[in-house]
């Protein structure tokens, strides 16, 4: 993916938006949530939602799709929660959009194809991820694509993967300037919608509607923030599944390099440790995720988000919980 440095720190400051409007089903997938949750609770008032790691695995059955544009977006930005949600029980897939063919390591457009699957399969790996189902197309050039083709496969493997759960950039993020990313996002969110329909009835003779349940999506920009979740336990998860990719992103062997730069100066520093392993690692930590985390991501530190809430490492989302009808319980009051 390609990053720049273009939100200020006002403007970072300002993405949690007051949430204006309910979503249906999130008061439910709230209260199950808040019931396990620790004395540290969000600011008064604060519309968010702290999720946090649970005991034993309370989602064994359950199906994650982690969708992404290129192969550092998940290790980027939402690492740290696929990692727990695995950890928790679901049975994860990636799938991703693009082919990377413009971005990272290699001479010729099919080195880089080659060598960002490579990269892709590696974090996949780093978190637990069932398969990678890779979708090919150019890199930077979604938007010149047909969005009804790419519903289309994406509706299939929601059907055939049985998927209860999608992770993804925020369809609804704003300022977002990569056409990779806002294509993805607004395919994912019109295919989990429709996956559940009688749209594509030539499915059915191989798959069955199948709705997706649950999103958490993330953006690079101001964006409706009304679940964080505590990744503490996983950041170095999070961490390695930067450090693998070594094609493209800011991870990979960027700690090696500086502390091999530094040394041809006749200088050290001792974050970095003394190897390449300890330097790359330090590096995404401290850095990447941490202290120059808007210049690198263009999203504040892990770290801060964390501290706003009583957490040490911390993933933010814009999230979806399973619709729940009130007709039931209304009935159950009010029948005689």
């Amino acid at each position: 993916m390609e990053r720049r440095k273009f939100i200020t720190k006002g403007i970072a400051a300002s993405a949690i938006l007051p949430a204006a409007y309910s979503i249906m089903g999130q008061e439910a997938a709230a209260a199950e949530i808040a019931s396990k949750t620790s004395p540290a609770s969000p600011p008064e008032n604060d519309p968010v939602v702290i999720e946090r790691p649970v005991a034993g695995k309370p989602h064994k059955g359950k199906v994650l799709a982690v969708i992404q544009p290129h192969c550092d977006d998940i290790a980027l930005f939402a690492a740290g929660t696929v990692a727990k949600l695995v950890d928790e029980g679901y049975t994860a897939y990636m799938i991703r959009t693009s082919n990377d063919d413009v971005a990272g390591r290699g001479k010729t457009l099919g080195e880089r194809v080659v060598n960002n699957e490579i990269d892709t399969e590696a974090t996949a790996k780093v978190l637990g991820i069932t398969k990678v189902y890779d979708l090919h197309y150019r890199n930077h050039r979604m938007d010149e694509y047909n969005i009804q083709e790419i519903k289309g496969r994406l509706i299939f493997l929601f059907r055939l993967l049985k998927v209860d759960t999608v992770m993804c950039y925020d369809p609804w993020g704003h300022y977002e300037e990569n056409p990779d990313h806002y294509v993805t996002a607004k395919a994912v969110e019109a295919a989990r919608w429709m996956a559940g329909s009688l749209d594509y009835p030539e499915h059915f003779e191989v798959v069955k509607p199948h709705a997706v349940q649950e999103r958490y999506y993330f953006a690079r920009g101001p964006q409706l923030v009304n679940r964080v979740v505590d990744i503490s336990k996983y950041i170095d998860i999070k961490v390695e599944s930067n450090v693998v990719i070594k094609t493209q992103g800011p991870g990979g062997d960027a700690g090696a390099n500086l502390r091999k730069s530094l040394a041809a100066q006749g200088k050290t520093l001792p974050l970095l440790g003394d190897n390449d392993d300890t330097a790359n690692a330090a590096f995404v930590k401290h850095f990447v995720l941490d202290v120059d985390s808007e210049y690198h991501r263009a999203v504040p530190s892990d770290k801060e988000v964390g501290k706003k809430y009583g957490l040490e490492w911390a993933e933010q989302f814009h999230y979806f919980g399973k619709p729940v009808s009130v007709i039931p319980d209304y009935v159950a009051k009010n029948a005689r």
